[in-house]
């Protein structure tokens, strides 16, 4: 293992998880790299069950834990407050809910140091609630990988990368005041990446899986089946991030125009195969916007190359009568 000099500090929101947050916070503790050099900084959001006395408690136990808390204002409004006390060369995050290997951090760092790079990124895997592994959303590489800004910008209008700060550690120069998370948004780590990929020297991506999240049901952007009419914002957030995406790539990258086009067809699918029946009715303005758009730009839809048939064909049949055609879904499929 390097010898190293660079102070690490992670930043862990916390909002009514008393039950997981002594886990998580124990599997960063826990890391191989020098403790007098990770700072833990564990940020109780307004949580109204016992999260805050754990956290104290956690405090006590580990001596570089240190917790504040605040008035609930939403995981970007602690994870800014984070920031703003962190003190360390590099800044890494992690979910109140999920867990991590005990090597991730000097892996991480030990990358950063090598490839001199501003953000380096582990890979992960879900855990299920009953410990079982699910299917990964963003396949590892098979090495070491570096890759330009661009690129992974690509990736992740591709489908195919990782948002998530979670599984990053990154400079904590890069956070100033005008590039912190978007407060209000649940797809806050994907609205910051793409602003921020524009600073960054190189993205270094490890095949480790040594992140771990943590697959609970009833979570922001997880639907619980038995509620039907229940319609994560995080759905919503994604449409108005594909916008984000169009106007940020028409000015900084026009050649991954196309790219972004495709990327703003998907996530507008996703949203009317996701948005409860019940909920597609004329007055609600941000479906019907979701609708005119599909239809208007069918043409440039169906001639993108980076769209498949599927999902060209998806959106097709849908754009005329997307109600219709979900409720003709659901009788077929006998869930009516």
């Amino acid at each position: 293992m390097p010898d190293f000099d660079k102070k690490i500090s992670v930043v862990i929101p916390a909002y009514n998880i008393e039950d997981l947050l002594g886990k998580c916070v124990k599997s960063v503790a826990s890391q191989d790299y020098p403790s007098e050099l990770l700072e833990i900084i564990v940020v109780d959001d307004g949580s109204s069950d016992g999260t805050g006395k754990v956290a104290d408690e956690l405090a006590d136990r580990y001596e570089n834990v240190t917790v504040y808390h605040k008035e609930n204002g939403g995981s970007s409004s602690a994870r800014n407050l984070g920031i703003g006390h962190a003190t360390g060369d590099y800044i890494g995050f992690v979910d109140s809910d999920d867990f991590v290997d005990s090597r991730m951090y000097s892996s991480l760092m030990s990358a950063a140091l090598e490839y001199d790079a501003d953000m380096v990124q582990i890979s992960r895997d879900e855990i299920s609630e009953d410990g079982t592994k699910r299917p990964d959303v963003v396949i590892p590489p098979s090495g070491v990988t570096v890759i330009e800004p661009r690129e992974h910008f690509r990736t992740l209008l591709m489908h195919t990368g990782d948002a998530s700060y979670c599984t990053k550690l990154v400079k904590r120069a890069l956070f100033t005041e005008d590039m912190l998370f978007p407060e209000g948004e649940l797809n806050e780590d994907f609205y910051l990446m793409i602003h921020m990929l524009g600073k960054v020297n190189k993205v270094v991506i490890l095949p480790q899986q040594y992140y771990h999240v943590f697959y609970r049901l009833g979570s922001n952007s997880r639907r619980k089946v038995e509620d039907r009419d229940y319609f994560p914002s995080v759905f919503t957030d994604i449409v108005r991030n594909a916008d984000v995406v169009l106007e940020l790539v028409k000015k900084e990258f026009p050649e991954l125009e196309s790219v972004a086009k495709r990327f703003g067809a998907v996530q507008r699918l996703d949203y009317l195969l996701h948005i409860p029946v019940s909920k597609m009715t004329r007055d609600n303005t941000f479906y019907m916007d979701v609708v005119r758009n599909i239809r208007s730009n069918m043409g440039e839809i169906l001639g993108n190359e980076y769209l498949t048939g599927k999902q060209k064909a998806y959106l097709f049949i849908l754009a005329p009568a997307p109600r219709f055609v979900r409720r003709l879904h659901a009788f077929v499929r006998g869930l009516n």
